[in-house]
């Protein structure tokens, strides 16, 4: 089985150019090229999928920096170690790290400890803050939201007379909310 060098280059925007990317992915080489224009902080990418679909054991991904795989440290390392994982050499040009090389191994390693502890500090600052509110006796949670205004915006929907615009406008309540809705019904209706 013949390995391969796949690069992968990311633009958050249609108005970003992948340019200076492709000039360093084409200076290392490789054989395919994935390339796409669309955010960093959603995990679900086209191109993303792409990739991890194509890569197999022994191949090696390279980026020219590793904010292209993603803007979360949570999900880059989360793509990292699936790549490592599936037995994959990750190479990011900028921050000349090689997961093959037992210093680019550390770098991933200690990345990870970072993002644990950032985790760790997250949960501890929401925690307190929970705590905070509930001493002021702020009620938390979401506001439950009104029965009738669900039934109301189904009627709308029903009568066939608003668009969702309409409805979602006069009645009060979100596009996914009326849509949610909307599909819990058809399923009963299945059922």
């Amino acid at each position: 089985m013949e390995t391969k060098v796949i690069a992968y280059a990311r633009v958050s925007t249609q108005d970003q150019h992948l340019d200076r990317q492709l000039e360093a992915l084409q200076k290392y080489g490789y054989n395919a090229l994935i390339k796409e224009k669309y955010t960093g902080t959603k995990r679900d990418r086209e191109g993303l999928n792409d990739l991890m679909d194509r890569v197999q054991t022994g191949d090696t991904v390279i980026v020219e920096s590793i904010s292209r795989l993603g803007r979360k440290t949570l999900d880059i390392l989360s793509i990292v170690e699936e790549l490592k994982n599936k037995g994959v050499r990750f190479v990011s040009l900028k921050e000349n790290m090689d997961t093959s090389t037992p210093t680019g191994d550390a770098m991933f390693k200690m990345m990870c400890v970072i993002a644990e502890l950032e985790r760790n500090m997250i949960a501890e600052r929401v925690k307190e803050g929970l705590e905070s509110a509930k001493k002021r006796g702020k009620k938390l949670g979401r506001p439950k939201l009104d029965n009738d205004k669900i039934s109301v915006a189904m009627r709308m929907y029903d009568s066939k007379d608003y668009s969702i615009k309409e409805i979602i406008e006069q009645v009060g309540i979100s596009q996914g909310k009326l849509y949610k809705e909307i599909n819990k019904r058809k399923l009963q209706q299945q059922n």
